[in-house]
């Protein structure tokens, strides 16, 4: 992949990360509510839209930020799949 293509592909990540994150602010769901998880789901894409750009970045890549998407992604997934314990296994990445 080119610089050029990376740099396209970074630039419409932010542009889907900007509905994203829009959508996530909007929605009128709190952790006690039934709605909760759906919010979530939006917070986890605008996490793995981090990770696409610290990913194809064409700097050499960042691995605090790496580290930092991962532990977000498996923070928030933890909630989808609870009996995995997905949040233990963040304690290994710092």
């Amino acid at each position: 992949m080119t610089t050029e293509e990376r740099a396209e592909m970074i630039k419409t990540s932010w542009e889907l990360h900007s509905k994203v994150e829009t959508a996530y602010l909007n929605h009128p769901a709190t952790k006690n509510d039934e709605e909760w998880l759906e919010k979530q789901r939006l917070l986890l894409a605008d996490m793995a839209l981090h990770l696409l750009q610290t990913s194809i970045n064409p700097e050499e890549i960042k691995l605090d930020r790496l580290r930092d998407n991962l532990h977000a992604i498996l923070t928030i997934s933890d909630q989808f799949l609870p009996e995995v314990g997905i949040k233990d296994m963040t304690k290994n990445l710092y």
